[in-house]
């Protein structure tokens, strides 16, 4: 047993290192800048334990801190003087690391403690696989499928906010759903045009017709029959104080414009993914229902699918497992989704899911026979079932390198 253990506690501006023998004695505590230079010096420090105490191989590990260790990760991987030494290099759950702390009862919480757990996890051997060495296209991918995902989350928050600011200027109207979306073209117009529901019940019902078939580029097929929708709705709202309804008005106004913005940045985003996957063959848009971007964020958190056993193993990376609650002669009817896993694969799986309960038989199928088994939480159950189901789909895909054919054409 002749392996070198590196704990590194990184932060934005430096890393505190603990570098520890095979039987868990401290061989150096130091700090260092998190910079090209500081990460020279961490080397420098690894090579002269090497050769002062025989030893061959090395396992470095950081705990997973956003985006402060991945030019240090980055650069470790590269460096030319390490690769001789078996490098394995690990990106550890924070919440493992903190579980796996507890069994020290009496340490303190400091960066310089938090170093010697993460070295000491590592000589345990309770970490899993070593860190992935991507090939760099799918980083590359992942630069923009994580920016998506983020994206996404912002712009739903944002329309979220904005749905409650139209039921406090129109509730008659948000309580209607008389636009099958809200954010959409002629929703946005009205809005934008009319201060207060006094201002629209002046119109007559020709003229708010003519308006919505306008603003809806005729695409409604009864434009007076929505017409006589909105002006119920309007009757039927409450009618905030005028000072109210001004700054409602302006506050609509923003949240708009921060709508369209941010849905401008997502179709940004998306070209790029396009532009990316161009190159990266992929065999999970054959899926009906799986388009380009959901095919991407897979497949970019997923990388090269040889890296998994099975596709168990794909599934507990992603999250989709079930924690087990059995002791004695009783075992837990409810089971909670573990969730530790990778998040953004995670979501993309889960996304792509609910688009393919709508679009392919099979999955329809599978959805509702998990949906009507229980009578809590129905679909957030049988959506991350189908999710499943869809990791055993997508690792057969790819590890075999074929398109998708559907049951009914077999």
């Amino acid at each position: 047993m002749d392996k070198l253990y590196a704990g590194i506690d990184v932060s934005k501006g430096s890393n505190v290192v603990y570098l520890m023998r095979p039987d868990g004695e401290k061989i150096k505590r130091f700090t260092v800048d998190n910079s090209p230079d500081g990460s020279e010096r961490l080397v420098g420090d690894i090579l002269s334990s090497f050769q002062r105490l025989g030893l061959s191989e090395v396992k470095i590990g950081i705990e997973s801190t956003s985006v402060y260790g991945v030019g240090l990760m980055t650069y470790l991987r590269e460096h030319v003087d390490l690769k001789p030494f078996n490098l394995e290099l690990f990106v550890l759950n924070a919440k493992q690391v903190k579980h796996f702390k507890e069994i020290y009862s009496d340490l303190p919480k400091n960066d310089t403690i938090d170093s010697f757990v993460i070295a000491d996890c590592l000589r345990f051997n309770r970490i899993g696989r070593s860190m992935y060495m991507a090939d760099y296209k799918y980083d590359a991918l992942k630069v923009h499928t994580r920016a998506r995902f983020m994206a996404v989350q912002n712009l739903t928050r944002e329309k979220q906010r904005f749905a409650n600011l139209v039921f406090l200027k129109f509730s008659g109207l948000s309580q209607s759903n008389v636009f099958s979306k809200e954010t959409g073209a002629t929703s946005l117009a009205l809005l934008e045009s009319f201060d207060s529901a006094e201002d629209i019940a002046r119109l007559s019902l020709d003229e708010l017709a003519m308006f919505i078939s306008e603003k809806g580029h005729n695409r409604f097929e009864d434009p007076l029959a929505v017409a006589e929708a909105v002006k119920a709705a309007v009757k039927n709202s409450y009618r905030p104080p005028k000072v109210i309804g001004d700054e409602l008005n302006q506050a609509i106004n923003i949240c708009i414009n921060t709508i369209r913005s941010m849905e401008k940045t997502v179709k940004e985003y998306d070209k790029n993914i396009e532009r990316l996957m161009a190159v990266i063959p992929c065999t999970l848009t054959s899926i009906k229902g799986i388009g380009l971007v959901f095919a991407s964020g897979i497949l970019a958190e997923i990388g090269d699918i040889n890296r998994f056993d099975n596709q168990a193993a794909l599934a507990k990376y992603a999250g989709l497992v079930w924690k087990e609650h059995q002791s004695g002669n009783f075992t837990g009817e409810t089971t909670r989704l573990g969730k530790t896993g990778n998040r953004y694969l995670r979501y993309y799986l889960l996304e792509a899911a609910n688009s393919l309960r709508r679009c392919d038989p099979e999955f329809k199928r599978y959805y509702n026979l998990k949906y009507k088994e229980v009578n809590k939480f129905q679909h957030k159950r049988a959506l991350a079932l189908t999710a499943r189901k869809l990791v055993r789909l997508v690792f057969r895909l790819l590890k075999d390198n074929r398109l998708y054919t559907p049951p009914a054409e077999i």
